[in-house]
């Protein structure tokens, strides 16, 4: 005969109130472990953090080298073949001790064939064959490499003439800290250094969006010298002073960690980049073409139209040009280079210098 397992309760008072407490116990215990966890993570950060202020930003300054060298990603700025400007050259022009300039020189489309091969004094030997010779300065962020300006390349490039296009200090594989002088100087020593091998060409400045500014200042300390540009494009032209930029523009260029302390306070250095071109376009003494779409979603028009008319009254209607492009063909802040109509737009332009 099987017995039936008979199951004893031994649970006494005594027991019962020991497993009743022991839940708190449990949870005493894990909050003293939370305690020692933070303590350790509370000195760890107070011994890291100072060494990795000193190693990391050196570091971190690599790594947004390198991200700045592949954008657009998988694009070796030495090789512009690679983007069909197949009749370019890259160099590196020294600006200023330490700062090396990326560069590109696209002669005319209609040279590509006998700029195969070549080398960097056959292209700077081909700048005073009396082709117009551009210096495209293009705007915030990116490269050299941008389709956008690549397009605008191609575009001068098929009306005959030449376009020069560096990176800025900071940009693509330039290198240096961008900073409003720093590419204000730049700008000038790749004029010079275009205006010493052009002979009588004609060398006129494209700005686009932050090139504009850079285009103003530069003018403006050529004046000073006594030296005007042949011709100014203003494309999407903003100003720093009409319409404050309430942070840094090269914001980009110090997005690192863990020095998060230094860029909020970068942030609030409103000041320390102005670009004010309304009183650059009031000193100016160059015809200027101002190009602006309506839609362009970075800088109004209404913007653009205000520094024109400064331009406008200092110089004349006849020397100053406003030129816009609907909204509907949805160019927006870049893309006003795929507008049929500007070839010659740029052409007649470049006939009435």
């Amino acid at each position: 005969m099987k017995r039936r397992a008979v199951k004893h309760d031994d649970s006494s008072p005594d027991t019962k109130d020991r497993r009743a407490a022991s839940p708190g116990k449990k949870e005493g215990t894990q909050s003293r472990r939370w305690l020692k966890k933070g303590l350790l993570a509370a000195v760890a950060v107070c011994i890291l953090v100072p060494v990795t202020y000193k190693i990391i930003p050196a570091l971190l300054q690599d790594i947004i080298y390198t991200y700045r060298l592949s954008v657009p990603f998988f694009v070796d700025l030495s090789q512009p073949a690679d983007l069909s400007l197949n009749h370019t050259i890259n160099m590196y022009l020294t600006s200023e001790e330490g700062i090396s300039l990326g560069v590109w020189h696209t002669v005319p489309e209609s040279r590509w064939k006998e700029a195969q091969g070549k080398d960097l004094m056959w292209y700077q030997n081909t700048l005073n064959d009396g082709s117009p010779i551009f210096i495209y300065l293009h705007g915030n962020t990116g490269t050299r490499a941008a389709p956008h300006r690549v397009g605008v390349a191609k575009l001068l490039s098929a009306l005959g003439y030449h376009v020069v296009v560096p990176d800025y200090r900071g940009f693509g594989d330039s290198t240096g800290e961008p900073t409003e002088s720093g590419l204000t100087t730049d700008a000038l020593y790749v004029y010079n250094w275009v205006k010493a091998r052009s002979g009588d060409s004609l060398v006129v400045i494209w700005g686009h969006s932050l090139g504009t500014g850079v285009t103003s200042n530069t003018a403006v300390k050529l004046l000073e010298q006594g030296v005007v540009f042949d011709g100014v494009i203003l494309q999407g032209a903003f100003s720093g002073v009409l319409h404050p930029i309430p942070f840094n523009i090269f914001i980009w260029y110090y997005w690192t960690f863990p020095g998060i302390k230094n860029l909020f306070s970068f942030l609030t250095e409103e000041k320390k980049v102005v670009f004010p071109t309304e009183q650059n376009v009031r000193k100016m003494k160059s015809p200027i073409l101002f190009l602006h779409s309506e839609d362009d979603h970075l800088v109004s028009i209404q913007t653009a139209r205000e520094i024109y008319e400064f331009a406008a009254k200092a110089q004349s209607k006849d020397r100053v040009k406003f030129v816009t492009f609907d909204g509907s063909l949805g160019y927006l802040h870049n893309g006003l280079y795929r507008d049929p109509k500007l070839p010659g737009i740029i052409r007649e332009f470049v006939k009435s210098l």
